[in-house]
């Protein structure tokens, strides 16, 4: 039986395999996928093979490569032990570009009734987000600076206003990116090559500079400068990967400002619930589905590009040569 799967076979090259329908084993099941939606980070940054040697990336991205971790479909076997997840239902995981996946009943998000399948495919991306300013300790009344409105930068300025940051200024280069960002809600754009991003955040924010800075680019040498706008002893969280070294002087950046500088990769979710922290990434999609059915986020306007996976390549290649017009990419199976 076929299961058309993307695949990076080396840099800049993408194949559809038909490959064998996976068999779930005893605790897993078996998920017809439905949508998938494209990391244009992280997947692009792989396609390109353009990382320096030596980084995370090397190791991550062996080719023969199967892109895809936010996977949405409708689960059609299970295995013996399985329990939680029945057949019919909905459920997200981090499975890849493919007709079929196999993946854990464990690791399965249920997608809830009123949650459109679109929709629940940037669940992934939200977990991200969510740990992230769940780790910067944002609270009610901060300033938040935004750096890259892609996917994860867009969905960054919503929960910061769900959370309580007032205002929110959102900073991108590419004009076409803050159409993307909802209007109103004390949330501002900025284009830092037309405006001083140190001048706009004080005249929103009544003087004063933001209390947390999101560095969402993924751009190295854009960090130092994000900076400029977080105040002493203000918080700068790399929700990023950035894709190269940045040059960083501990006395100027760091120690002389006492700025705290907070990591927020999705693996510093902790692995199960505790008193201390109980927000694992299913806690997060739970929330996330939660957010959306009451109408306080926002994502399926975020949809900009929508292929089939005949027209899959096509779409990669037109990504690598500009992304900048590209917000949510979804693969309809």
């Amino acid at each position: 039986m076929s299961n058309e799967t993307i695949v990076f076979d080396e840099p800049r090259s993408v194949m559809i395999e038909d490959r064998e329908r996976p068999a779930p084993d005893a605790d897993e099941v078996l998920i017809e996928t439905e949508r998938t939606l494209v990391s244009t980070g992280t997947e692009l940054t792989i396609l390109s093979g353009e990382y320096p040697d030596g980084s995370y990336w090397d190791e991550y991205a062996a080719y023969p490569f199967e892109p895809g971790y936010n996977n949405v479909g409708e689960v059609v076997d299970t295995g013996d032990d399985v329990t939680s997840i029945e057949v019919g239902q909905r459920v997200g995981t981090y499975g890849p570009h493919a007709e079929y996946t196999v993946e854990s009943a464990d690791d399965c998000r249920p997608v809830p009734e009123g949650i459109t399948t679109d929709q629940a495919a940037f669940f992934t991306i939200a977990e991200i987000v969510m740990n992230g300013v769940r780790r910067s300790s944002l609270t009610w009344g901060e300033t938040a600076v935004v750096y890259g409105l892609g996917l994860l930068g867009q969905i960054a300025v919503q929960c910061c206003r769900v959370a309580g940051a007032r205002p929110v200024i959102a900073a991108d280069l590419a004009p076409s990116r803050h159409a993307y960002v909802p209007e109103g809600s004390a949330v501002e754009t900025v284009d830092p090559t037309r405006t001083d991003p140190e001048t706009a955040v004080r005249e929103v924010a009544h003087g004063r500079l933001a209390d947390v800075v999101f560095e969402v680019t993924g751009n190295p040498d854009a960090v130092t400068d994000e900076l400029d706008v977080l105040r002493d002893q203000g918080r700068l969280v790399v929700l990023s990967s950035p894709r190269g070294e940045t040059t960083f002087d501990f006395h100027d950046h760091c120690n002389e400002p006492s700025y705290r500088i907070i990591g927020a990769h999705n693996q510093s979710h902790p692995s199960v619930a505790t008193p201390e922290n109980p927000w694992t990434q299913h806690r997060h999609a739970e929330l996330f589905f939660d957010l959306v059915a009451g109408g306080e986020l926002a994502v399926e306007h975020l949809v900009s590009h929508r292929v089939d996976v005949a027209g899959a390549s096509e779409m990669y290649e037109t990504l690598l040569a500009d992304r900048s017009d590209a917000m949510g990419v979804l693969i309809e199976w």
